[in-house]
């Protein structure tokens, strides 16, 4: 087996950047990777925005294995994904884990996309679900609102409707219906200083959604 990729030398600085990790990781603990080798025990699964300035672990300052992580554009979580669905599934039934997160951020591309019905390519059929968002939700997104601001309140509804999303799969159902530990939360990052904002909206049991919800919504209606 090569340790690089063979008329690449492009890719060095990434083997490079591997090596100099690894050995930091030794140095400072040196039974890291027989640690890691072993079965991981994550209490979170991560689902969040497949955007290059969001890697989940650092922003939340947590070490490899702590964290199960699914990203794609605009954190969506549709019924129809098996993909999503797979790591849901593959989180609580075998991980076990104790939270699962959704994660929006603010300046998302893809949600700016769908908010402005720009045409990005093939992603456009996937982003439809953001503007599904955007239609439900019309009444809370004014253009009186500035432009930044309505793109971040979007990002903020896609994040809470995406919590409702993985409260009704029949995995989260499932889970509380057997006495299963597990809540389920909407967070926002925001990329200019690098925090995360709970949007409020936690829900730890079947019956939590239908009150928890609205009260949730119900700020935005409040707003300017």
């Amino acid at each position: 087996m090569t340790d690089r990729s063979p008329g690449d030398p492009t890719l060095d600085v990434l083997f490079q950047n591997n090596r100099e990790w690894a050995a930091s990781m030794v140095e400072k603990d040196a039974d890291f990777f027989r640690k890691m080798a072993g079965q991981q025990s994550p209490e979170y699964l991560w689902i969040g925005c497949s955007d290059s300035r969001l890697p989940p672990n650092q922003i939340v300052n947590l070490m490899p294995g702590d964290l199960f992580v699914h990203r794609n554009i605009a954190n969506v979580v549709v019924h129809t994904d098996l993909n999503a669905l797979s790591v849901l599934q593959f989180a609580i039934d075998l991980l076990r884990v104790r939270h699962v997160i959704v994660c929006g951020h603010y300046g998302c591309s893809g949600v700016r996309a769908a908010m402005e019905r720009k045409r990005v390519g093939l992603a456009d059929n996937w982003l439809r679900h953001v503007q599904d968002v955007h239609q439900k939700h019309e009444r809370l997104l004014p253009e009186s609102l500035p432009p930044h601001e309505r793109h971040d309140r979007l990002g903020e509804l896609n994040v809470l409707e995406q919590v409702q999303n993985v409260c009704q799969t029949t995995i989260v159902q499932d889970a509380w219906e057997r006495g299963q530990p597990l809540a389920v939360h909407g967070w926002v990052y925001s990329v200019e200083d690098g925090l995360v904002h709970d949007l409020g909206l936690t829900l730890s049991g079947p019956d939590e959604l239908a009150a928890k919800l609205p009260q949730s919504l119900a700020r935005y209606a409040a707003a300017p």
